[in-house]
């Protein structure tokens, strides 16, 4: 029954609009009575406070007026309306209005009983209202009510929750008596304030004082199992949550399972939500959040559609979850289906969501998207998180100067950044033409504005500087920051270690030890970083011992640092051994070994481990990167066949790892197939700067250098901007073909069209541009005008270029300076020498061999070799160790007496030794690519090309022979050497002969990898297909 009158007290509600307000009445009998009304024809706008409004109505009128008037003295006076009117602003979540009304409660002069002060408490944990909470603690001191067992587990859960365990800890032990919800509020408190282990004592403490634990204990308990990473404790509670009935009557354990089993296997969390007999929306979000954070995005994107398809109301959070899980690659077009679902369920204005989805778009290369989504959120309700998420997008989608364009804006609009703004910038600066410009202004304003230097931002401004190579900058940053942590010193020291700088990384890690902050595995990782040369063996070893004495956790990543280390350091064996016995090997430790394997010069050993690999792990794209770069490196045309072959069986998507797609372009190009390279570039599904500079490099080094100059032009219609490495390509491919007015001008547009400094590298192409075309004075010079100190390279490439056009001064005069550079360089006697023997000087060439020996400079030793069938067979000069080795004699004799009737002539000017006229031709015709060509005929068949590497530059005699030869058999040799391939066809060379100076720089990254061919050794070394 409503009655005739009454207080009528507004509830703030969620909506604009209210139409329903309770209505309360003080009966003589009951006390406060509670009702609804309907109301219709108006509209209210409600403050935060509590109104009184008095009215009249009857039971079947809408009310006409309504008149705003104050409670009387009678009316405010009765605890028991205050009572009832604060649980119901607690049951609504208003802790504002709860404590608004306790506060109009006490200055009315009522006081709360012990039903009320729990509710006041917990709105002042929510509200960390610290000061009114104590004061409150005084107040229930004062009126003796401590020792409810009820309002004394409110005063544990406030302190806990407001962060005073000490004080919470106090009133938990003076309680005379204690129940379960004590129990859990004590626990809780722990867990919430990352005191794991504590909760885990004080529920063994709950155990022998006989207290049956309840399903929150349990859950509080999982949680901290959990970040314990405790699985055996976390096994045991599961167990007991069986044995009680828990897991099938109450949702929230199964869902504090699923979370606990993710940390370790997410297989697992899913099986326990397949048993689970009462789900609810937060086990939904549990089991879709495990697979979002273990990366089977595909697998939470099933589940969510189970749970369309069941009709299970989705929150806010499976939303959010849902948008975070569309961050990756390649799922664009299903963050877009909930996007329209967030809309349709009315979660488009969630500030959190809007935040996700502005990430998604930016990561999924959607800037516009990103875009509009923030510029629909009013300026007013713009903060700095959703500032924060526009700027990522922005650095997701490579726009760093729309980034520092957004930042200035946001200032102007008066919203201040904090330290992630800071750091999203200075993560963009890397991608910048001017970054590290950018990266000291942000330096600067992080002064200017006296932010605190502490950890997290520190760190931050330290791995800019490391980033863009400014690691002494870095270390000024590291000694002015307000506090460090772990990763501080880790960064530091690793990023000494990859700059070569060992002698600061030992005494880095020394202040370390002797700060309050201790190393970690992490920290050990980094130290053996910086060993990775022989002469560091014990240094290593001394560095495992300490791991060892230490007791430090050698996890995975610590025996793949150390296996590393041992195999940099030439011991082998003692790094295989680490690797072959270590229980828990993961794709990082394959995958590290590989590597390993690929830059000591052991491609054949990579290979073979790949294939031991497979049969225990399932490899991951880095894993085929490795694999693919093994097989360029020895050109193993047949087994990347193979590997390619398996990416496409195994399903690998190259939209989601570009890089493989990127592997590949440069797999088919460096092994002389350059039709192939070009059919898989235009089968990515999208390519990236690397893409391009990989075709470009691939026609440079096959002579197409008009093919590189328009896939230059093609990749800038595309949208990629010219890096560094670009330019090097493209002068590269300028040089090989011959291009002189072409690479200069690409050279003088670096600076003025795309603000790209030279770098010494770019200098040296355009030396060997230059000497190629005969231009010697004019390339001295460009050097001697240079901004920068020359180095070694740009030198190498002009004497290069004396050794073709026999300048002996020019030659001498750079000699020196080459020595200088570089005193156990034998490359650089060779060269002279082959100078001073094309001339006839053999005085001066046996002076410079007995520097060689005095010196202890080893000359490296031509190799070639041929792939048949898997199988790699290697040759050096009058090698007679091959199997088939007297055959392949006779093969060669046959072929130089057939071409020699079509015009072949040995040049035994190519023979740089002082011997008689026959043993010059004798050491002439035994050079190892003629042996390898012999070799490939002999055992290929039909109209197959033969592929021939070698790890020197060839000699023009053997160049002349591969020519005969070619048109005498009717096949196509393709011979691959130190600077470039070679296309042999019908008597004619790809080169047009355009090939007779060494371009010794050439991308210097390209002649080390040629170069460390010179220990492949002869013989054949069986490489199965995969």
């Amino acid at each position: 029954m409503i009655p005739e009158k009454g207080i009528l007290v507004i509830i703030p509600v969620a909506t604009s609009t209210c139409r329903r307000v309770f209505l309360a009445s003080r009966d003589k009998l009951n006390g406060p009575v509670f009702t609804e009304a309907a109301i219709s024809g108006f509209s209210f706008s409600f403050p935060r406070q509590i109104i009184y409004f008095s009215m009249e109505f009857s039971a079947s009128a809408v009310p006409q007026k309504i008149r705003i008037s104050f409670p009387s003295i009678t009316q405010t006076k009765d605890p028991k309306a205050w009572n009832s009117i604060i649980r119901n602003h607690a049951r609504l979540k208003n802790d504002r209005a709860v404590l608004t009304s306790f506060t109009q409660m006490e200055a009315s002069g009522v006081s709360p009983d012990i039903f009320v002060f729990p509710l006041v408490l917990k709105a002042c944990a929510r509200l960390k209202a610290i000061e009114k909470g104590r004061k409150i603690h005084l107040d229930i001191r004062a009126m003796g009510l401590t020792e409810d067992v009820r309002v004394r587990t409110a005063l544990v859960d406030f302190y806990c929750k407001c962060g005073f365990l000490e004080e919470a800890l106090h009133l938990f032990e003076e309680a005379p008596n204690r129940d379960t919800v004590s129990w859990n509020a004590m626990i809780c408190g722990y867990v919430g304030n990352s005191r794991y282990k504590d909760a885990v004592l004080l529920f063994a403490r709950m155990l022998n004082e006989n207290l049956r634990p309840s399903s929150v204990t349990l859950v509080g308990l999982l949680l901290a199992s959990g970040e314990l990473l405790d699985l055996r404790l976390g096994q045991e509670i599961h167990c007991y949550c069986l044995r009680k009935g828990l897991f099938d009557s109450e949702s929230h354990v199964g869902t504090a399972l699923i979370g606990f089993y993710s940390r370790f296997n997410v297989r697992v969390s899913r099986l326990v939500f397949d048993l689970m007999v009462v789900r609810n929306i937060v086990s939904w979000n549990a089991i879709i959040s495990g697979y979002v954070n273990t990366g089977d995005f595909s697998e939470a994107h099933s589940l969510f559609k189970w749970m369309l398809v069941n009709e299970i109301r989705l929150n806010s959070v499976t939303v959010l979850v849902m948008v975070q899980s569309c961050t990756s690659y390649g799922f664009a077009e299903f963050g877009e289906q909930i996007h329209q679902l967030a809309i349709k369920n009315g979660f488009s204005s969630d500030i959190f969501i809007v935040n996700a989805l502005i990430v998604m778009y930016g990561r999924n290369g959607s800037r516009a998207s990103s875009h509009k989504l923030f510029e629909f959120i009013p300026i007013t309700k713009r903060d700095v998180a959703l500032w924060n998420a526009m700027l990522s997008a922005f650095k997701e989608c490579g726009s760093s100067d729309e980034a520092f364009r957004s930042f200035d804006r946001m200032r102007r609009e008066g919203t201040r950044e904090n330290a992630t703004t800071i750091a999203i910038l200075l993560s963009t600066c890397i991608d910048s033409n001017n970054g590290l410009e950018k990266g000291k202004t942000l330096h600067a304003h992080v002064i200017k504005s006296r932010m605190d230097m502490d950890a997290s931002l520190g760190n931050a401004v330290m791995g800019m500087y490391i980033d863009l190579e400014c690691v002494h900058s870095a270390q000024k940053v590291f000694n002015e920051m307000s506090s460090t942590n772990v990763v501080s010193w880790n960064t530091l020291i690793m990023a000494l270690a990859n700059n070569k700088l060992t002698d600061q990384v030992w005494y880095l890690f020394g202040q370390m030890q002797e700060s309050c902050i201790k190393p970690n595995s992490f920290t050990m990782i980094a130290v053996l970083a910086a060993c990775q040369d022989k002469a560091y063996l014990n240094i290593g070893r001394s560095i495992h011992c300490y791991v060892i004495r230490h007791g430090f956790e050698v996890h995975s990543s610590l025996c793949t640092a150390l296996s590393d280390m041992y195999m940099s350091c030439c011991d082998e064996a003692r790094g295989r051994q680490l690797f072959d016995n270590f229980p828990n090997r993961d794709l990082v430790s394959w995958n590290a070994l590989i590597s390993s394997y690929i830059q000591n010069n052991q491609p054949n050993r990579a290979l073979l481990l790949f294939q031991q690999m497979i049969l225990e792990v399932e490899p991951h794209p880095v894993t085929m990167v490795n694999v693919l770069t093994a097989c360029t490196h020895i050109a193993n045309l047949s087994q990347g066949r193979s590997v390619h072959a398996y990416i496409i069986r195994k399903g690998f998507d190259m939209a989601f790892d570009i890089s493989l797609g990127n592997a590949l372009v440069t797999l088919y190009a460096r092994c002389g197939i350059m039709r192939n390279a070009e059919m898989v570039f235009r089968s990515l599904p999208r390519t990236d700067v690397i893409s391009w500079n990989a075709m470009i490099a691939g026609y440079g080094i096959h002579g197409h250098g008009e093919e590189a100059l328009l896939a230059f032009s093609r990749m800038q219609e595309d949208g990629q901007k010219p890096t560094s490495v670009t330019f090097v390509s493209v002068l590269s491919a300028c040089s090989h073909s011959g291009l002189i007015e072409e690479g200069w001008q690409h050279f003088r547009s670096m600076t003025e069209n795309y603000d790209i400094v030279p770098e010494v590298v770019h200098y040296a192409c355009m030396v060997d541009l230059l000497g190629r075309g005969g231009f010697l004075v004019e390339a001295k010079d460009f050097i001697d005008s240079m901004p920068i100190q020359p180095d070694a390279s740009v030198w190498r490439a002009l004497l290069g270029a004396c050794r073709v056009y026999s300048n002996i001064e020019l030659g001498k005069t750079i000699f020196e300076k080459l020595v200088e550079l570089e005193p156990m360089n034998a490359g650089n006697y060779i060269l002279l020498s082959n100078i001073y023997a094309a001339a006839g000087l053999w005085g001066e060439v046996r002076k410079l061999r007995t520097q060689l020996k005095e010196k202890g400079v080893v000359k490296p030793p031509g190799n070639s070799w041929v792939v048949i069938r898997n199988q790699v067979h290697c040759f050096t000069a009058g090698d007679r160790s091959h199997p088939q080795s007297d055959t392949i004699y006779l093969k060669l004799t046959h072929l130089i007496d057939s071409i020699s009737g079509i015009g072949y002539v040995p040049n035994q000017r190519w023979v740089l030794h002082d011997l008689e006229e026959d043993e010059k031709e004798i050491k002439l015709l035994s050079h190892s690519e003629k042996l390898a060509i012999a070799f490939g005929l002999l055992n290929t068949t039909g109209g197959s090309t033969i592929i021939v590497n070698k790890n020197l530059r060839t000699c023009g005699d053997c160049h002349a022979f591969s020519k005969f030869v070619s048109k005498f058999v009717g096949r196509e040799i393709i011979l691959r050497d130190a600077s470039r391939f070679h296309h042999f066809s019908d008597g004619v060379c790809s080169c047009k002969d355009y090939w007779q100076i060494w371009s010794s720089f050439v991308s210097q990254y390209e002649l080390d990898n040629w170069t460390k061919f010179r220990t492949l050794g002869c013989g054949a070394t069986q490489l199965s297909t995969t």
